[in-house]
């Protein structure tokens, strides 16, 4: 530490605020290390509490909890991930598959951001690099590629399910189902891109980072996740990545994304209309 105040005792003598002034500034890590050292001290002593307090430490305690957040947060996430594909595919394995593949471009987000933002990787862009990252960057990333990720899921998946249960074999239908759906799928995760790569290139070293990781993770997850290793993954299994245990199947309600329930009604009309009229006169 490079100072410290003499303490300021209260009126009654029942309280005392020494201040520490560190060599570094507030964000660096030997400024943490001094809080970490006074609050491992504060035990020792004897007749009196100790508490810690200002811009580093409450920065700490922030990023502590945070991080507690962050594990259930992605718990939650996941249960609810799995839950809700099970209901929609009626399969086990597709929507652990999914969910891993969601966790996978989370990760590559996570990785990109640190590397680029807090490492200092890529030199040529204009924001600021080399800070500590901010400690809601993970929390905005992992909700928002949720969305995303389920979406293309969605998008991708109902497109083969529907040609499987058309009554074509897993790899035609992945042929089929990929063919109609991935040049949109590609069209929407490109239209992302671009939009997190406008921000990404600012100046403002905050939201250049929260773009730069969605960045990251929409590529990922698009192009890697469910444009390659989804498909090849039901490639893989063949029928067996449909599969579902017969009472599971009994019990789940049957959700109609697409709206076939509507083209049937509207097959079984005209049949109704073309029944012989008897005119009484």
């Amino acid at each position: 530490m490079q100072q410290v105040v003499p303490a300021q005792v209260s009126s009654d003598g029942d309280y005392a605020r020494i201040t520490v002034i560190p060599t570094e500034g507030p964000i660096d890590d030997s400024t943490k290390d001094l809080v970490h050292q006074i609050r491992d001290d504060a035990d020792t002593i004897s007749g009196a509490h100790l508490e810690v307090t200002g811009e580093t430490a409450i920065g700490i305690d922030s990023d502590d909890q945070l991080a507690q957040a962050l594990v259930k947060y992605v718990i939650v996430i996941v249960v609810i991930s799995i839950i809700l594909l099970i209901v929609l595919f009626r399969s086990l394995l597709i929507p652990v598959i999914a969910t891993l593949g969601y966790l996978l471009s989370v990760g590559a987000s996570f990785g990109a951001s640190v590397a680029v933002f807090q490492w200092g990787w890529l030199d040529f862009l204009p924001a600021p690099q080399g800070d500590p990252m901010l400690s809601i960057l993970p929390l905005l990333l992992v909700g928002v590629l949720f969305g995303l990720a389920m979406d293309y899921q969605v998008f991708l998946v109902s497109r083969i399910q529907e040609m499987y249960r058309k009554g074509l074999d897993p790899k035609q239908a992945i042929r089929e189902g990929f063919s109609r759906s991935g040049p949109v799928l590609v069209a929407a995760a490109s239209i992302m891109i671009v939009v997190f790569g406008g921000f990404a290139t600012g100046e403002f070293a905050i939201g250049a980072s929260i773009a730069f990781g969605l960045l990251v993770g929409v590529a990922a997850d698009a192009f890697i996740v469910r444009m390659v290793l989804m498909p090849a993954a039901l490639s893989l299994l063949g029928r067996s990545a449909w599969w579902i245990p017969k009472w599971l199947d009994k019990v789940l309600p049957d959700v109609d994304v697409e709206g076939h329930a509507l083209d049937k009604h509207d097959d079984a009309a005209p049949a109704a209309h073309d029944q012989p009229r008897v005119l009484v006169g």
